[in-house]
């Protein structure tokens, strides 16, 4: 709604009282330079669409005769969507190696927990002590809109998480990370220099989702419960591009 509130809006204060017959496909190019210039692609393609939309509803509820002027190829293929990013995956050997030369019990949790559990960095950042239910980190208010998600943890990283909650005095609904979102980046920036790579925090969440596709478990588990996704299609975003080595060693683990 919010989106299409943005489009009718600038619609209207671009326009004003031209009749809406007299837009061509000309004009509405005009409009989508003005509106998007300088967005993603896929930015750009959402707008269009929207619009197209819009169009669509005023041919088939109102006006029957009305030619929808998104209707021309040439718009189409100018605002379609950009292709799907790739994103390098970082090895386990790599990530292992990060963790284990991050000394900062508090520094190296937060790795864990996004390499590991595949949690974002801002539902790292909101966990409190009593989030944490055994083996279970409970998110509040996350991402997807519902009331609360639960992540799973490894036995050893919760039990450092509790060994940590309680040695440092945590309170039941104290922050158990009470550090800002750029602190965590640099705790990321920093132990991504200790092996010589430029990390960022959604780099261990994608390792985390890719390695436990390559170890074998099935991708509606890592879908579903480890990225908390709503589709598919969205996790396949994530899970990183397989060189031609890496293929080949695969098809070797697989037929011996």
């Amino acid at each position: 709604m919010r989106n299409y509130e943005f489009i009718l809006d600038n619609f209207q204060n671009h326009f004003g009282d031209i009749e809406l017959s007299s837009i061509t496909s000309e004009y509405i190019l005009g409009f989508m330079y003005k509106l998007s210039d300088g967005t993603k692609q896929n930015t750009k393609k959402l707008r269009f669409t929207l619009l197209s939309a819009f169009f669509n509803f005023i041919k088939n509820s109102v006006e029957p005769d009305f030619q929808n002027p998104c209707d021309n190829p040439a718009l189409r293929k100018l605002f379609r969507a950009g292709k799907p990013a790739q994103f390098k995956i970082i090895e386990k050997d790599v990530i292992d190696e990060i963790i284990f030369r991050t000394p900062n019990p508090r520094n190296r949790l937060i790795l864990e927990l996004m390499a590991r559990a595949c949690m974002r960095v801002g539902e790292v950042l909101k966990l409190t002590s009593r989030d944490i239910e055994d083996r279970k980190a409970i998110i509040r208010d996350p991402k997807s809109g519902k009331e609360a998600e639960v992540a799973f943890l490894p036995q050893k990283v919760a039990d450092r998480l509790q060994k940590y909650i309680s040695d440092n005095g945590i309170g039941t609904d104290d922050r158990i990370f009470p550090i800002t979102y750029a602190a965590a980046r640099f705790v990321v920036k920093k132990a991504g220099k200790l092996v010589g790579i430029h990390l960022k925090p959604h780099d261990l969440r994608r390792h985390a989702a890719t390695y436990a596709s390559r170890s074998g478990t099935p991708i509606e588990i890592v879908s579903k419960i480890l990225l908390r996704h709503s589709s598919l299609s969205i996790t396949q975003i994530y899970l990183g591009r397989i060189s031609d080595a890496g293929a080949i060693r695969w098809i070797d683990n697989l037929h011996g």
